[in-house]
């Protein structure tokens, strides 16, 4: 079900929340549940749901993704500052103008794949996989750091196999009919290649 509100005024707010609840999720929720808390890939698929579940056009929700990721943002390190009394110049440092700039590239990615998800037209069911893509994508990261040092391979193993099954959970919601569900499993293996990749470039690995 869509729902038609003002995208200037839904967006500051989807994105104001999403941040702070973040922070409070990761401070007082234990891993592997509270580590979704540091996923790119949830934060870019609350863009995707967030104009998904709206009747805006491709530009308005494309805007309304990246204001919702930006603002996210400083609203996290907030969160931070009054929780934990972490330093008031993180809202506007440079690893949070840093974050901010990757929220811009997700918006307009999953901002506008929520859009395409729901117009008909052949890039439907490839839009419909980028939510379980980009979670399967980073469960492969966090796979492939089993036996590095630094790492607990039981805790990455455990946090894998939740992203996995959220992004087939995701898949259940957003795809309708059991034919769109599997074409959108099918999307999601070049596209969870792809987004592997690319997380492995940014050094997310």
């Amino acid at each position: 079900m869509t729902i038609k509100r003002n995208a200037a005024v839904v967006a500051p707010m989807a994105g104001f929340l999403l941040g702070f609840l973040d922070f409070v999720w990761i401070k007082y929720l234990p891993s592997p549940v509270g580590d979704l808390g540091n996923s790119l890939a949830v934060w870019a698929v609350a863009a995707f749901l967030l104009t998904y579940l709206h009747r805006w056009r491709l530009p308005a929700g494309i805007a309304a993704a990246i204001v919702c990721l930006v603002v996210a943002v400083p609203s996290y390190y907030l969160a931070a500052a009054l929780i934990q009394n972490d330093d008031w110049s993180n809202l506007y440092n440079t690893v949070a103008l840093a974050w901010m700039g990757f929220g811009v590239v997700a918006g307009v990615v999953f901002g506008g794949g929520g859009v395409l998800a729901r117009t008909p037209g052949t890039l439907r069911l490839p839009a419909l996989a980028l939510p379980a893509a980009v979670l399967f994508a980073e469960g492969l990261v966090h796979l492939r750091r089993i036996g590095e040092p630094g790492y607990e391979a039981g805790e990455q193993g455990a946090y894998a196999s939740l992203v996995f099954v959220l992004g087939l959970l995701i898949t259940m919601l957003v795809a309708r009919t059991r034919r769109d569900r599997l074409l959108t499993l099918a999307w999601s293996v070049p596209l969870t290649a792809g987004g592997w990749l690319l997380l492995t470039l940014a050094s997310f690995r």
